[in-house]
């Protein structure tokens, strides 16, 4: 299992075991953490599981795919260094203790 921390935007922070071979998605939704809406279900064909990765891990995990950039345009502020669609980060136990932050809103 891998610890990984959510933080609301209002700095609540949620910190969760996710099985690995789930996404960081999953995790959000399976534990009733508010602020991942994840619409799609996790088909990234839309932006609302959008998250700031924790600067710390941003270059630790494996780069976007050119259908999430596509996504992370609709995000609600994305950032160019750290967005990211949590239906797209498989956990894996190299992502013990993945820090994300949710934005103020999703769209």
């Amino acid at each position: 299992m891998a610890k990984i921390t959510y933080i609301e935007h209002n700095g609540t922070r949620h910190e969760v075991e996710v099985r690995p071979g789930m996404t960081v998605m999953e995790g959000a939704r399976d534990n009733g953490i508010p602020g991942i809406d994840a619409d799609c279900g996790g088909a990234c064909a839309c932006s609302t599981c959008h998250v700031y990765v924790d600067p710390a891990w941003a270059d630790k995990l494996p780069a976007r795919d050119p259908m999430e950039e596509d996504m992370l345009d609709f995000a609600y502020q994305p950032d160019p260094e750290r967005s990211r669609l949590t239906c797209q980060i498989k956990v894996t136990d190299a992502l013990d203790g993945l820090v994300v932050q949710m934005p103020e809103k999703q769209i």
